[in-house]
């Protein structure tokens, strides 16, 4: 017993001296970096949620920050770290992309693309990307740049895609533009009216 808190009072003074080190060595204080962080977490990572539906197919746009994902990769421990990775990607822009049909029936099949099931796959893993844009408020037109197709193999009821923007300022206004080709719905145009800028890390 006395072993044991022996080698529990070390391990406690070795965690102070070691806490204390990280301190002194970095000599700086995260709190306001933290306290934005919390509350662009408190009105919703993916709060800004667009959906129409034509015929029986639901599509969703949902603008996701950019911290997010940064967040999601480096995790909370540094924070400065976090904070200028913002800033040097701060112009990217995520928009996260959903298609689900009324009676969750699998969306790739040719009944709805009017393809073999693996060229409705192809084309969205590889060309989809080609059928958005992004207006901002200044008139620019934005192509996307990158399309992260999110596989689910038939579990879950819906196609989910992931799309990637360079170059917009952060304070700009958006309207995504989707000219669909897969499903032959028409031109689809999502506003998203506020940015994430006053809260940002």
């Amino acid at each position: 017993m006395r072993v044991y808190r022996k080698l529990l009072f070390i391990f406690f003074v070795f965690s102070l001296c070691s806490c204390k080190k990280e301190k002194t060595a970095t000599g700086r204080d995260d709190s306001e970096i933290r306290s934005r962080y919390f509350q662009l977490e408190k009105i919703g990572w993916k709060s800004r949620e667009y959906s129409q539906k034509v015929d029986d197919i639901n599509f969703t746009a949902t603008e996701v920050p950019i911290q997010y994902y940064i967040l999601k990769d480096q995790g909370t421990t540094d924070l400065f770290k976090v904070d200028s990775l913002y800033e040097a990607n701060k112009q990217e822009r995520v928009v996260e992309f959903t298609f689900q049909q009324d009676q969750e029936k699998d969306l790739l099949s040719d009944q709805f693309t009017g393809l073999p099931y693996a060229d409705a796959v192809k084309y969205m893993s590889f060309a989809i990307n080609n059928d958005f844009y992004v207006v901002t408020s200044k008139n620019d037109t934005i192509p996307c740049n990158g399309v992260s197709y999110e596989r689910n193999y038939k579990i879950a009821p819906f196609q989910k895609i992931v799309l990637f923007f360079s170059g917009i300022d952060p304070n700009e206004k958006i309207q995504l533009i989707y000219k669909d080709q897969l499903f032959r719905k028409g031109t689809l145009k999502f506003k998203f009216k506020d940015t994430f800028t006053e809260i940002l890390l």
